[in-house]
């Protein structure tokens, strides 16, 4: 018996057949402020530690996007990022890897968060846009200059929307500050002052233990493509592992480099270039541009060293000032604003504080909405680039101890092949894209 109906004998039947209602819900369809599921952004979170869980918090408030998925190589990790989700939703349905693979290789996730140690973010940012994924992901997206590089280039070329977490980029009183440098109410700018750490180095090994279970925590994915080293339990507690070499970027300059620095790219209107040379002295680094204009790393008190920036710091964490000659404008963490001159200052004098500085909302949403236009990122990958590259650039220039030039076109140091050398390292077997 043929059961085949052609479409014309279907539409003939069902014309004298009475059809049940259907129900669907109203959120299916998109009404009373939901979201039509085919209209969401499927998401999944690779490495969700303690930064980790506040974006992906954050993430979790836009109603555009849905978790499915988190991966971390930490059980406790996995566990708390799991609970976090599915209290939102209220069930139990976000899925557990081990593996950042698995995740990948899900066709229905549409981006990811990558908000692992430093030593992961680039080579997961590349394998997650070869796989086809639109990318979050935590600074430094690099450990090396030439890491950066790769990884602008490989969301270019499998033309992914891509944001690092930069999130002042996208906070009002950082947006105003630099829009009032670009406007030339300051003057020609002079100075651009962009806090940091003390620099360090530490080329030391934590002392042997005992390997846990790798499922409990798997040391050789923690390590991906760092060097292999001896398992310590004060490298995967907490933030244990920043200072030593293998595992961050930059001698510890990009922690807040890649924020302040950033800022002072986006006030010259430098995104795209960086700076020609770079002086290393004893409480600052100096960045300086072709024309003249110049960025001060100002070294800020840490435990490894107690000097003092000139400027104001009761602005909370990551304070920039941008100096022109005829006015200033300083901001910083907890929201406010000041500048000078007076003309200046009334005009600021009423902004209503934003988000704090370390708050990913806005920096969330402006990602959510470029996955969907298909445009770029307040923090793309080219803006990225040239702020990580001069980042890098200084932290070599400190580590060696002299000033060294840079060609912003074919990003090489001039005349120090040493220092050029310092722009790569190998990666450990198999951890490379």
């Amino acid at each position: 018996m043929n059961r085949r109906v052609t479409r014309r004998q279907f539409l003939a039947t069902a014309g004298m057949t009475a059809v049940a209602p259907t129900i669907i819900r109203g959120s299916a369809l998109g009404k009373n402020g939901s979201v039509a599921p085919s209209n969401r952004i499927v998401l999944g979170g690779i490495g969700i530690g303690a930064r980790g869980q506040v974006v992906l918090g954050a993430m979790l408030n836009e109603c555009d996007a849905h978790c499915v998925a988190v991966c971390d190589v930490k059980a406790d990790a996995r566990r708390q990022a799991k609970l976090l989700v599915d209290g939102k939703y209220g069930n139990k349905d976000c899925v557990t890897y081990r593996d950042m693979f698995e995740v990948l290789d899900r066709k229905d996730i549409d981006a990811v968060l990558i908000a692992t140690g430093d030593r992961w973010h680039g080579l997961a940012t590349i394998l997650a846009a070869k796989a086809g994924k639109d990318v979050y992901s935590e600074k430094p997206v690099g450990v090396t200059m030439n890491e950066c590089i790769e990884v602008d280039e490989a969301v270019r070329r499998y033309g992914r929307v891509f944001t690092v977490g930069t999130q002042r980029r996208s906070i009002q009183n950082f947006r105003v500050a630099i829009a009032l440098a670009r406007s030339g109410k300051l003057g020609h700018l002079r100075t651009l002052h962009a806090s940091v750490y003390y620099p360090q180095s530490d080329n030391t090994s934590a002392p042997a233990e005992p390997e846990p279970d790798p499922d409990t925590l798997d040391w050789d994915r923690w390590l991906g493509p760092a060097p292999w080293r001896p398992f310590n339990w004060r490298c995967v507690r907490g933030r244990g592992w920043q200072g030593f070499d293998d595992f961050t970027a930059a001698y510890v300059l990009m922690d807040w480099g890649a924020h302040t620095v950033d800022l002072c790219q986006a006030a010259a209107g430098a995104d795209g270039t960086t700076p020609v040379e770079y002086i290393p002295g004893e409480d600052n680094i100096v960045l300086r541009y072709a024309d003249g204009l110049e960025v001060v790393m100002d070294f800020l008190p840490t435990p490894f060293g107690k000097l003092e920036p000139h400027y104001r710091t009761q602005m909370g964490t990551c304070p920039v000032r941008f100096e022109g000659d005829e006015g200033w404008v300083e901001t910083g963490d907890n929201g406010d604003i000041i500048a000078h001159p007076e003309s200046l200052a009334r005009e600021v004098l009423n902004l209503r504080r934003s988000a704090a500085g370390t708050d990913p909302g806005s920096h969330v949403r402006n990602f959510f909405d470029c996955v969907k236009s298909r445009g770029l990122t307040n923090a793309d990958g080219r803006v990225m680039r040239s702020s990580h590259v001069a980042c890098h650039a200084a932290g070599i220039a400190w580590k060696l101890g002299r000033t060294l030039h840079f060609d912003p076109d074919k990003e090489r140091f001039i005349g120090s092949e040493e220092a050029n050398r310092m722009c790569t390292r190998a990666k450990r077997a198999p951890w490379y894209a």
